[in-house]
């Protein structure tokens, strides 16, 4: 059993179903682009557009992103950056308009995801003067900081009774929704398994008790929102920015550090009841 991925916590809803109950609801400073996305979703809502059309759009917003990194633009690239995290927000939103919830779609955007972070970070290898080691430490370590993240949203959606859909586990592919095939779910679900497993086993057994606790407070959800995928992708856009790329690789690889914070302070502070 493991843990479902960080992308796959927000493309499920229904219409107008918010994530958490009203209640419980804490500043995510990973979803700046929740507000561009929704933007967009609304002007595609009535289009042939999908949500697939979308998270293929944002691929190439990272494709985009990383050839100007390569060339040089690192401003230009910082805003393609940030416009990919846009984009991957509006995926997940125009689901919910259209009220087309898709497995497929759902394993394709969190694939997506992790490959573009591992195509990031080797641009950022390249341009500068860091070791290849350090570099798959650092995309190790982004990955798991997105999974603690992931791990304690979703524990906390099903401990107040908000969205549902995400499970705390996955153990097999899902049956496949109206409209699509299950030969192409069962596909993308065994790449997904591949991808994410090791990161999943290792967050469970770093916090095995967690779903024990009382439902997490607004501020233990909102530090931990700085291991969100938007975050992450916020501070390489500022550092490119800057013309701080030196410094992008190294940061991730200390920024993981902070799991074991938040870890403590999960057992330590929010103890199960």
């Amino acid at each position: 059993m493991y843990l479902c991925s960080l992308k796959q916590i927000t493309n499920f809803h229904s219409i107008g179903m918010a994530k958490l109950p009203k209640e419980y609801q804490f500043l995510d400073l990973s979803d700046y682009g929740r507000t561009g996305g929704r933007w967009i979703a609304k002007q595609l809502k009535n289009t042939c557009f999908t949500p697939i059309h979308v998270t293929t759009l944002f691929i190439f917003a990272g494709l985009i992103a990383i050839g100007c990194m390569l060339n040089g633009y690192y401003k230009i690239a910082a805003l393609f950056i940030i416009l990919k995290s846009i984009l991957d927000a509006a995926d997940g939103e125009l689901s919910r308009l259209k009220n087309t919830p898709s497995y497929t779609g759902r394993y394709y955007d969190s694939i997506a995801d992790i490959i573009l972070n591992f195509c990031f970070l080797l641009a950022f290898w390249h341009i500068t003067d860091s070791s290849i080691i350090y570099m798959l430490i650092a995309f190790f370590g982004i990955q798991l900081q997105g999974t603690v993240y992931n791990y304690y949203y979703v524990i906390l959606r099903n401990a107040v009774q908000g969205d549902s859909t995400s499970r705390i586990f996955e153990d097999a592919a899902p049956k496949a929704l109206k409209g699509e095939s299950q030969t192409t779910v069962n596909l993308f679900y065994k790449i997904y398994d591949i991808l994410y497993i090791t990161f999943d086993k290792i967050m469970y057994h770093m916090d095995k008790n967690a779903s024990d606790s009382p439902p997490f407070p607004k501020w233990f959800m909102t530090l931990v929102s700085m291991y969100g995928l938007g975050f992450q992708l916020l501070f390489m856009a500022l550092m490119l920015a800057l013309k701080l790329q030196d410094y992008v690789i190294p940061f991730f690889i200390v920024y993981s550090a902070l799991i074991v914070v938040f870890v403590g302070l999960r057992k330590l502070v929010l103890k199960p009841l």
